[in-house]
């Protein structure tokens, strides 16, 4: 076993430096919430409240997508009012709650502002981000993504953990190129 995972991540790592990726064509940047810009714990307390750490980097990184001219938005299977308010406070182009059909949801809204899939960078860690990022243009996971995220061909695979600044890692990625 762990030569295959040594084998899988020689192989990832090859194929992203032979994939040659254009940045420059992504007009809409989404990103999966739990797990991606959470550290995918869910945190209670004695109440019952449930908590969730944002890292202010990946704030940032949307800001400076949205200042490039590219939107931004987030799609997240859960449905809670603290996605929703820190999405306001980011002031994202647009924000998906409840997803449970990703990829029909970004089909839908390339339809709707005229753009292709491939013109769509997206950011998942787990299996219900499968299909949406084996369709976009750039798909990128974090360090601690589930391993079958990991061998989708050509995602790139970042240095960051869910919660811990990955969205900012693949914008500033993205904003270099």
């Amino acid at each position: 076993m762990k030569f295959l995972k040594t084998f899988y991540t020689i192989f990832n790592n090859f194929s992203f430096r032979k994939k040659s990726f254009d940045f420059s064509k992504i007009k809409l940047f989404l990103s999966d919430v739990d797990g991606v810009l959470t550290d995918a714990g869910m945190y209670y307390t004695e109440n019952g409240d449930e908590i969730k750490k944002f890292c202010t980097y990946d704030g940032m990184g949307f800001k400076l997508l949205q200042k490039k001219g590219v939107k931004v938005g987030i799609l997240t299977s859960e449905d809670r009012d603290l996605n929703r308010r820190r999405a306001k406070k980011l002031c994202l182009d647009y924000d998906f709650h409840g997803a449970k059909d990703k990829l029909k949801i970004v089909l839908d809204l390339c339809k709707n502002q005229n753009i292709s899939i491939e013109e769509v960078a997206y950011i998942g860690d787990d299996i219900n981000c499968f299909e949406l990022l084996s369709n976009v243009g750039i798909a990128a996971c974090p360090h601690n993504a589930i391993q079958r995220i990991k061998l989708i061909p050509n995602i790139i695979q970042l240095n960051k953990n869910g919660g811990d600044g990955v969205v900012r890692e693949f914008v500033e990625l993205m904003l270099k190129h």
